[in-house]
């Protein structure tokens, strides 16, 4: 056995999973909106195609879903990092989702 090694001699398909959250489902009781720094993404519904690559993609879990719909950002939740922009594959303008500069008020 190696050292540092906490396996037990069990073998690889005998250990429980990894990267397992626990708790999973807490993610809405931690505001992150806080965390964006000058940006944020603008949505526009009368150029979104819905095919909801937003929402499978965003970390924070800020899509807002209406039935097949998507409805918007929660910028509660959202922090700016893009990746709902870099994800959606509408390329025509305009488009549906875009990065603009937040006014962040003191």
């Amino acid at each position: 056995m190696n050292p540092g090694n906490d396996n037990d001699g069990k073998k690889w398909h005998e250990l429980p999973g990894g990267g397992i959250n626990p708790d999973a489902g807490n993610s809405l009781e931690n505001y992150t909106g806080y965390l964006r720094r000058g940006e944020k993404p603008q949505f526009n519904p009368d150029n979104c195609i819905n095919c909801f690559f937003c929402w499978v993609f965003c970390p924070e879990n800020a899509i807002i879903v209406d039935g097949e719909k998507i409805a918007g950002i929660n910028y509660d939740y959202c922090k700016g990092c893009g990746i709902c922009v870099n994800e959606c594959p509408v390329s025509h303008e305009p488009l549906p989702l875009i990065m603009v500069e937040e006014k962040i008020e003191l």
